[in-house]
Order: C-alpha cells, then sequence, then structure tokens
C-alpha cells in the first residue's frame, strides 16, 4: 500500500479581496473568530488585487514552514494552525478514519508559500485573501470539498466571505460552536456588471487590536450590532438586487461612518481616519451634490484608504476631480 501513496503533491488557488459594505467590528467569540452582527460585502476582482499560494506536501519534509512574500512566517501562528487542524479534520473525516491508500497521507509535513500582488499592510483585507486561499489550497491538496467558509472564518473573520465572488454575507450564526456562521452568495458578479471599485491607497498604517476594546467599552457598537445592522443588512440586500446605486451608495457611506463613530465612541477612542480621509468624504459628498445625486459613494475600513464605489460611467470623471483635488507629490511618497 505504500507505494500507492504519493511522495509530494501539490496545489495552488487564489483569493480575492472583499470590501465591507455592511462592516464587521466586534467579535462574541474571540477563538472561534464570531462575529456580534452579520455583514455584507463586495468581493473585488482577482485581475487587480489577489493572493496566490501554493502548498505542498511530501514524505520528505521534516517539518510545516510557511512562507509569505518570499519571506519565512511563522506557521505556528494559531490562526493558521486552526485553518490546518480543520481541513485535516474534514480531510480525516471524509475518509471514514481509514487511511485511504490513494489520497495524499495526513502525516507528510506541508510547506506553504503565499504570495500578494497588493502592499500587505495597506490595509486591504489581505489577511481576509490570505486566509480564504490558504483555506482552499489545503482542502484541494486533501480532497475536501466541505462548506470551507467556517474554516475560512477561523483563519480571519472577513475571509470568510472571500470564498465567494460578487456579493456576499458572512451571517452573524446563532450557535455558539459557529458552525452556523458562514458566508453566503447575495449575488453574483454578473449581477451588476457596471458597478466599479476604486482603492485610493495614500500610506499603509497597521490597524491596531482595538475590535474588542469597542466591544468592551462603546455602547454605540452595541445599539449598532443589535438595532441598526440587522434592518441596513434587508436594505442592502434590496438595493443590490435591484442595482439601485443611490440606495446602496447612500447606505455604504452611512454605514461606514457609523463604523468609524463606533472607533471614536471605543475608550481611548481609536483613530482609522486621516485629514486625507476626511478631505475625500468632502469631496465625495460635494461631488454628488455638483450632480444632485449620488454618484459616488466612500467606504472606509480599520485604515485610512477610501474604496470609492460608482458606475462604469462616473469612473473616469472622478478620478479626474481626485487627481486635481490632491495633485501627485513631487518628491513621490502620495
Amino acid at each position: 500500500a505504500m507505494a500507492a501513496e504519493r511522495a509530494l503533491a501539490m496545489a495552488t488557488c487564489t483569493a480575492p479581496v472583499n470590501i465591507a459594505v455592511i462592516k464587521y467590528w466586534g467579535k462574541r467569540d474571540t477563538d472561534l473568530i464570531l462575529p456580534i452582527n452579520s455583514s455584507l460585502s463586495v468581493t473585488l476582482h482577482q485581475d487587480q488585487l489577489k493572493t496566490t499560494t501554493t502548498a505542498a506536501a511530501s514524505r520528505d519534509f521534516t517539518e510545516d514552514r510557511l512562507w509569505l512574500n518570499g519571506k519565512e512566517a511563522d506557521v505556528g501562528h494559531p490562526r493558521v494552525q486552526a485553518c490546518l487542524r480543520e481541513v485535516r479534520r474534514l480531510a480525516r473525516k471524509r475518509r471514514g478514519g481509514g487511511e485511504d491508500t490513494a489520497a495524499l497521507s495526513l502525516s507528510y509535513k506541508i510547506h506553504i508559500a503565499s504570495e500578494n500582488d497588493f502592499p500587505t499592510a495597506a490595509g486591504l483585507a489581505s489577511s481576509a485573501a490570505g486566509y480564504a486561499c490558504l483555506v482552499s489550497v489545503l482542502a484541494r491538496l486533501y480532497g475536501v470539498e466541505e462548506e470551507l467558509s467556517e474554516v475560512a472564518r477561523r483563519g480571519s473573520g472577513s475571509a470568510c466571505r472571500s470564498m465567494f465572488g460578487g456579493f456576499v454575507q458572512w451571517q452573524r450564526g446563532e450557535r455558539p460552536d459557529g458552525t452556523d456562521s458562514l458566508a453566503l452568495q447575495v449575488a453574483p458578479e454578473t449581477h451588476w456588471p457596471e458597478l466599479r471599485v476604486l482603492v485610493l491607497v495614500k500610506k499603509p498604517v497597521s490597524s491596531t487590536a482595538g475590535m474588542q476594546t469597542s466591544v468592551e467599552t462603546s455602547p454605540l457598537l452595541k445599539h449598532r450590532a443589535e438595532v441598526v445592522v440587522p434592518e441596513r443588512l434587508a436594505q442592502m440586500m434590496r438595493h443590490i438586487r435591484e442595482r439601485d446605486f443611490e440606495g446602496f451608495g447612500q447606505l455604504a457611506m452611512r454605514d461606514s461612518n457609523q463604523f468609524h463613530a463606533t472607533c471614536l465612541d471605543t475608550f481611548p477612542p481609536i483613530f482609522y481616519l486621516t485629514d486625507l480621509s476626511r478631505h475625500i468624504i468632502a469631496l465625495a459628498h460635494r461631488y454628488n451634490a455638483h450632480h444632485g445625486h449620488t454618484k459616488v459613494a466612500y467606504t472606509f475600513d480599520a485604515g485610512p484608504n477610501a474604496v470609492i464605489f460608482a458606475l462604469a460611467d462616473t469612473v473616469a470623471e472622478f478620478v479626474e476631480v481626485v487627481r486635481r483635488s490632491f495633485p501627485p507629490a513631487t518628491n513621490g511618497d502620495q
């Protein structure tokens, strides 16, 4: 039987970045990564931003190892280990406990190499793409085809949303074991082909570990999770279904603003938005007021970089407006 075991197995996957329009902020279980509210995101096209991960297993490897963008990283990181453990558990379950000789031996050590084609610290949800990619590639390596968003969630909460394209809801779930805290596709990317996303990157900053401080200290966050988000989620799904950009854009901006208000309501407060972020917010409102309706909408995650939604026919004009408002710095630091 030993001869049938493959000496080396390899798999490669790519995964996309996603941008939340109804934000996830706050966990009710930090170990299982269970959120205090559901969230909704738009998955970006992989032509521009993606993570590519290759995993190999071999009887010759002496230990599990991990490389990120060419540099060796800590494979013992608890979240990486959670993903590895979960996928191996699913593979074992699938084989009914017996060792399938044609399948990859679960005792083999694994080498994983991951590359981002975007700046890792740009606050561009690199962990979401990274963990979605890790889980996909491990599943392919071990021949697991189960529902995987639950496993990706164990790596990084928002990673479960990167398991699908188009528009994706991460359901809060009710069960304490997290088995119903999953991602579901609300609509495929073909549903709204005119929708465009611009990412305006100034400078990378790392988002602080502020999330749990918000959960512990912000009364606004509690109100948001229990009262505001459930209603907004239903509204946002309706706007997407109807391809109503006016409604979609307005709600995305309101939700982004409220998320940052909960950061300000955290004690001590967290500031992700910079003066530049605020200039872009003001510019978007001025631009929309000039046109008499919502043509662009901003959203900001836990960082200063603006993500702008617009329909295809607006992009060129708005990019020009941004260029004129923020002339490129001559010293090249922009």
